[in-house]
């Protein structure tokens, strides 16, 4: 990682460190979207084999919480590697890790400790727990963070993998052997990401291309953006077959999300006149996408045995 040089040129009189501050490091929102599908994947495990919920309650929880904390560990050190790019761009400069709240040193103990107890969390429940939460913790901030982001357009694939992982960790702690509604529940979150991401990237390519961070629109511009969304919304069309155990209702409703997300991302079938506004409807929707989809799969670990 870099050095500390960094903490040279931040503001001599730091903010004062609340806890505001805290989450905002951690990146609370992104800890809480990425639970959802954990606890969501741990519950419907629990239904498909029949378990007590009440019993197996206590090991859910264990697993939010550290689940949580390998999120919560892995956004601070991904804070502290990109401290450099974050002071160019406009929508990060608020960030605790670049306005003097935290000095580096305050930032890497907070990112590991946080790490390491969730990991020590998650490989007490089983190994396989413990390795899908190393992988994806070594995943993100070292292949995406440190190397994928600033070298390569697929940058956003490439992070896709390490962030489809709740779901798989949230199964492993009831089944370690992982079924194939964990995957299919992974395969959903790896795709979800590049049309949530791209539509994000779009609204900020100007800021992108200051930090010289080569996202899709930054460097292929927003039409070629516009064409990979439609892609991997298309691609999500397919993956409601990999779950038909969760009854054909949830096939049929899975399957008219997609199309409806696919039909915002054709742009209601309409000339594209501004691509700010595109892309935030794109991003809007795929943040009611998978509050929707994961609602559905609780709903359907209630109905499974009946």
């Amino acid at each position: 990682m870099q050095g500390d040089a960094y903490s040279e040129i931040v503001k001599q009189n730091p903010n004062d460190i609340t806890f505001k501050a805290v989450k905002t490091l951690l990146k609370d929102g992104i800890i809480k979207s990425n639970l959802i599908p954990a606890f969501a994947a741990g519950f419907v495990a629990v239904m498909y084999y029949s378990l007590s919920f009440f019993q197996n309650l206590p090991l859910l929880l264990l697993m939010t919480v550290a689940t949580a904390l390998v999120i919560g560990g892995v956004c601070a050190l991904n804070n502290f590697y990109d401290r450099d790019i974050d002071r160019i761009m406009e929508s990060k400069k608020d960030r605790p890790s670049i306005d003097g709240t935290f000095t580096g040193k305050q930032i890497l103990m907070i990112g590991f400790g946080c790490l390491g107890v969730g990991l020590i969390m998650l490989f007490s429940v089983n190994p396989t727990a413990g390795t899908l939460g190393l992988v994806a913790a070594f995943g993100y901030t070292v292949v995406y963070s440190m190397f994928g982001k600033r070298h390569f357009v697929s940058n956003t694939i490439i992070g896709a993998v390490p962030g489809a992982m709740p779901p798989l960790i949230g199964w492993a702690v009831i089944d370690p052997g992982l079924h194939m509604i964990a995957w299919a529940m992974f395969i959903v979150m790896f795709i979800w990401q590049m049309p949530h991401f791209y539509g994000l990237a779009i609204r900020r390519s100007e800021e992108y291309k200051l930090a010289a961070i080569p996202m899709l629109p930054s460097v292929k511009g927003n039409e070629r953006t516009r064409r990979s969304i439609v892609f991997w919304v298309t691609l999500l069309l397919f993956t409601p077959v990999l779950m038909v155990e969760l009854g054909l209702w949830f096939v049929l409703l899975a399957t008219a999300l997609n199309l409806a997300w696919l039909y915002i991302s054709l742009n209601r079938f309409k000339p594209i006149e501004d691509y700010n506004r595109y892309a935030g409807r794109v991003f809007v929707f795929s943040l009611n996408y998978i509050v929707i989809f994961f609602v559905m799969i609780v709903i359907a670990g209630l109905l499974v045995n009946i």
